[in-house]
């Protein structure tokens, strides 16, 4: 992929938004057609500086790293009761840095029909977005007041979906050793773009979401596309919350399905197969908005069945928080932690599994017009033990939405 001309063509985009502040998005079907069809986007330039190894999902060695990336949707609404919907991408890799030379991929698309007036049912179907917590629904670049993700959706673990550990040692081990990001897993890999179905909507004060994927929530974007989908050990997932007010929504989220990959030499225990081994979650979350002030909030423990070894759990959180200087600046702060229970090491001893994090991330962001927006992040973790990640991140973004 020649990634000059991209870049030229979004520099020169950016600097003509930012003075006329006048792009919209694309009608594709004329104003009187039964089927109206729109075509709408967003490009990034995202620069990445930080030490190695890099901290979360950050695939380069490089200290100074960056990401261009060309985000396409297609809607399209017939009538009021269907929807379709195509989310098309053009960068380095879904995570940054994941494919050097560039990739164009369909992230998202699905059909979803609404067989009422009211938004009481929804029933969708095709590769789309996890119902799982509240951080997915602002997790793209012009709704997030971050560049990156929380550490439950984003922070690298010992855990793998390749093949099954030989030993309790060899698995314990692996705390000691630098994430190899392209084996282990995330215990929610970003927004889990698998392919499913779901039926979801609102009724009164209480939201609900359930829906049947191809993949667990850890599950890397690799075992998201169609070529790999199998449903013979399917995910299921779901979240039922509240609004009591204009103010709160509270819910709480669950999964559980098979983590490990199919069709692959598991190296599993005689008599076992990769159905036995899951992912189970639970999650709780909040949030809270009135007038400048936004906050969001969420508790996740997921607990991953592996063989050879037992039940190995992690707890999460993140306490994030957004406050609007003006109309156009605005400041954010996130709080993160996450912690590995202990496992027996098969001598009469235990040990936690891996090694806890904590991270805060500040942001400063500053939307020129409707169209143009800019993010500047200082983040600071830091974990335990060898081989451990960088500590500092700075991260930039300018976002053009049209």
């Amino acid at each position: 992929m020649n990634r000059c001309p991209f870049i030229h063509s979004l520099l020169s985009l950016a600097v003509w938004c930012t003075c006329s502040g006048s792009l919209l998005a694309f009608d594709l079907t004329p104003p009187d057609s039964p089927v109206h069809a729109s075509l709408r986007g967003t490009l990034d330039a995202e620069l990445y500086v930080t030490d190695s190894p890099a901290p979360g999902l950050l695939f380069s060695d490089d200290e100074a790293f960056f990401n261009p990336r060309a985000t396409l949707f297609l809607d399209v609404n017939a009538g009021t009761h269907f929807f379709a919907s195509v989310q098309a991408r053009f960068d380095r890799g879904f995570d940054p840095g994941v494919e050097e030379d560039g990739s164009a991929r369909l992230d998202e698309y699905f059909i979803r029909w609404t067989p009422m007036d009211s938004p009481v049912v929804n029933i969708q179907a095709g590769k789309f977005a996890t119902a799982f917590g509240n951080w997915v629904p602002r997790h793209l670049s012009w709704d997030n007041p971050f560049i990156n993700a929380p550490v439950p959706y984003e922070n690298v673990i010992g855990m793998t979906d390749l093949a099954a550990p030989l030993t309790r040692a060899a698995f314990l081990n692996r705390k000691n050793l630098a994430d190899k990001k392209r084996e282990w897993l995330v215990p929610i890999w970003g927004p889990s773009y698998a392919h499913g179905a779901s039926v979801f909507g609102r009724i009164e004060e209480f939201d609900y979401a359930f829906e049947i994927k191809s993949a667990a929530l850890s599950s890397r974007p690799a075992a998201w596309e169609a070529s790999d989908t199998e449903f013979d050990e399917p995910t299921f997932t779901g979240r039922i919350g509240w609004r009591p007010n204009a103010s709160w929504n509270v819910g709480t989220s669950f999964s559980t399905g098979a983590y490990m990959q199919p069709d692959r030499d598991l190296l599993l225990p005689r008599g076992t197969e990769r159905g036995d081994f899951t992912q189970d979650t639970i999650g709780f979350d909040v949030s809270y908005a009135r007038h400048r002030f936004e906050l969001w909030g969420e508790l996740i423990l997921s607990r991953f069945e592996v063989p050879r070894v037992g039940d190995a759990d992690t707890l999460s959180y993140y306490l994030e928080a957004k406050y609007k200087l003006t109309e156009s600046l605005f400041l954010a702060a996130r709080w993160n932690q996450q912690f590995f229970d202990d496992v027996g090491d098969g001598q009469g001893g235990s040990t936690s599994w891996d090694r806890d994090l904590y991270r805060a991330d500040l942001a400063v962001g500053y939307r020129f017009n409707r169209h143009v927006q800019t993010k500047l992040q200082y983040s600071y973790g830091h974990e335990g033990g060898e081989n451990a990640n960088a500590d500092h991140l700075l991260a930039a973004q300018v976002t053009v939405r049209f």
